[in-house]
């Protein structure tokens, strides 16, 4: 007797069929979905195109598994009697057999198409930064200063993965410890910068900022507020120094100095890159010079030990930035999210951020509780007129708060500053600071004017802003 080729009528057999069936069409379905441009929570990303192809290629394997159990069974029970069943016979003359063979294969290649899209769709979704930031709970800090950086529009594998499938790999498998760590509570609090294992600037920054174009100079005004009953307004007007250019067309001067082309600036520093022991340039025309200070090691160690400087030594949080407390009032009073005309509002708003909350929740409160109360007090009679422009200081108040201090994650004020400048670190003084000097006795220069000139600071009507006016 002829013997046909079955499906399985294992139940695992069939289950596998029902997943690889369900799962494959809602794959398809979400993917036209995410064609047509529906966008959703980043969490149906997930769902969509990592864990419903997991399911799908669990059922397509199961039907296989399913297949060799039953062949299993039935050799059993012949060697307990029975008659051992045949291998299928593939016979394409067969009518019958001809079509299960040409329905086998256009399943499998439409099985080759789903997982193909969802392989694609999948990793559109691993490299979104909703993915990176809003699906990594531990990294909400980061998201956050993330979305109101001036990067906000780039996404974060265009900085943190290469291209090519070795920064893929890398990627995928430093992904894979912190997801063990944020599962089993290993992680540290708060995050340390990671300055050791980022990709290069000139692979990153220099992508889109153009080193040749790095010349001239920039006039930058900053508004901020007095803590009197005004709430004064002051300008500060500095010309930055950008410098840096093409050392072709003569002295590169400036800030960019540092980096401009045929320049090389490599230093010796703490592992934290906060303090400075060694120096060397390098200058266009191959003169070398190395300015050392008292801890500067005696003999100098080997290239590798050495930080070739570059864009991240100073722009160190050029997009998850967390500001001041008094920078963050000032240009929430500057937007008009905080109505200027509240007495104190500098003053009192500075207090309220700046006190310890347990949570974000709590901090939002007490920051409503503290400010009402104030403004209660200064003139009873006068809240009920300006009660609306309190909550709303309040809530920009409670936002400030909520975007630069993170009581789970241990991050408060001051915990991740800037070396851009030298405000909320040394900065520029980790270099500029008079105490290093070459073999002559020769200092790095201190000159302020050599990165930028102050053209005014904190006047209420600076002059030189009238005589720019029309």
């Amino acid at each position: 007797m002829k013997y046909t080729p079955t499906i399985p009528q294992t139940a695992l057999g069939m289950l596998g069929a029902s997943l690889a069936a369900v799962s494959g069409a809602l794959i398809v379905g979400l993917a036209v979905l995410a064609i047509a441009g529906y966008v959703g929570s980043p969490y149906i990303g997930i769902f969509a195109f990592l864990v419903l192809p997991a399911v799908f290629v669990l059922g397509l394997l199961l039907v296989p598994v399913g297949s060799f159990l039953a062949r299993r069974r039935e050799r059993l029970a012949a060697e307990r009697g029975g008659t051992v069943p045949p291998l299928p016979v593939v016979d394409l003359n067969d009518r019958g057999t001809r079509a299960r063979v040409i329905a086998f294969a256009v399943l499998t290649g439409f099985n080759i198409l789903i997982l193909a899209l969802a392989g694609y769709k999948g990793l559109q979704v691993m490299d979104s930064p909703a993915f990176c930031g809003a699906c990594h709970k531990v990294m909400d800090p980061e998201f956050a200063a993330y979305q109101r950086s001036p990067h906000a529009r780039v996404a974060c594998v265009e900085c943190h993965i290469g291209e090519g499938a070795s920064w893929f790999v890398k990627s995928k498998l430093s992904g894979a410890w912190q997801l063990v760590s944020v599962s089993f509570n290993l992680y540290q609090r708060p995050i340390p910068t990671p300055i050791h294992n980022l990709r290069p600037a000139r692979e990153t920054c220099e992508e889109c900022h153009w080193p040749y174009k790095f010349s001239g100079d920039r006039l930058h005004v900053t508004t901020s507020y007095a803590e009197d009953d005004k709430n004064t307004p002051k300008k500060t007007v500095v010309l930055l120094h950008v410098g840096g250019g093409e050392t072709a067309a003569g002295p590169v001067r400036g800030i960019h100095a540092h980096v401009a082309p045929g320049v090389v600036v490599r230093y010796l520093s703490d592992p934290n890159r906060t303090t400075v022991s060694t120096v060397e340039a390098t200058f266009p025309n191959g003169r070398k010079e190395l300015f050392r200070t008292k801890d500067s090691p005696q003999s100098l160690p080997p290239p590798e030990a050495w930080r070739r400087m570059d864009c991240i030594d100073c722009h160190n949080r050029p997009t998850h930035l967390f500001r001041r407390p008094d920078r963050e009032v000032d240009q929430e009073i500057l937007s008009g999210h905080i109505d200027a005309s509240l007495p104190f509002v500098k003053r009192e708003g500075l207090k309220a951020i700046q006190v310890a909350y347990p949570s974000h929740d709590a901090a939002r409160a007490g920051i409503e509780a503290q400010l009402v109360a104030f403004y209660r007090k200064l003139d009873p009679a006068a809240y009920p007129g300006i009660e609306a422009k309190v909550k709303a200081a309040a809530d920009a108040l409670g936002n400030v708060y909520c975007w630069n201090v993170w009581p789970q994650m241990k991050i408060t004020w001051g915990t991740y500053p800037t070396f851009l400048g030298h405000d909320q670190a040394p900065g520029c003084f980790r270099c500029h600071d008079g105490d290093h000097k070459n073999a002559q006795g020769k200092e790095i220069s201190q000159d302020c004017a050599l990165c930028h000139s102050l053209l005014a600071v904190d006047e209420e009507n600076p002059k030189i802003l009238a005589e720019l006016q029309p």
